[in-house]
């Protein structure tokens, strides 16, 4: 099979991209720093907001949108003496991001990161190595550049009206 070509990937919309519409969600600076600090097991609002500065209204919101996404969703907790708070944990919808932070780290790191290098590692808890991302096909290969793949309309495709 042939790749598509520009002129082959026009006929096609793109209003129902998944990339365009995960980004609808994820695409505010605070809300990929929100997912960071809650992978690395900060859960509360008042943690969160020491933990990064976030302004308390927009906190608020971010976690509210990863909510009502199936991102995050909220537990109820109590302190001895206080009343009942919420503390946010990922979903499996959230856990499936990881990936996908672990690339937007790799990119930073890459770029990115001063000449000390990144202030925070992750590694494999097994065996120590660090973690980074890689593609594979479903056949195991692996991918080194766009170059390896090639972009064809999926069974969601839809041809634009005016082609």
């Amino acid at each position: 099979m042939s790749s598509l070509t520009t002129y082959d990937a026009l006929d096609w919309s793109v209003a129902n991209c998944p990339i365009g519409r995960t980004m609808e969600i994820l695409g505010e600076r605070w809300t990929v720093i929100v997912l960071r600090e809650v992978f690395n097991g900060i859960r509360r609002f008042d943690d969160l907001r020491v933990r990064t500065d976030i302004p308390r209204q927009v906190l608020s919101n971010r976690l509210a949108k990863l909510v009502d996404h199936g991102i995050l969703r909220r537990t109820p907790y109590r302190e001895p003496g206080a009343r009942q708070r919420y503390e946010y944990r990922l979903t499996a919808q959230g856990l499936d991001l990881y990936p996908v932070l672990i690339a937007i780290r790799d990119w930073g790191d890459k770029y990115l990161a001063g000449p000390e290098g990144s202030p925070l590692t992750i590694e494999h808890r097994d065996c120590g190595a660090p973690v980074h991302t890689e593609l594979q096909c479903e056949s195991g290969h692996t991918l080194t550049t766009p170059r390896d793949a090639v972009p064809r309309p999926g069974p969601g495709a839809r041809r634009r009206a005016n082609v």
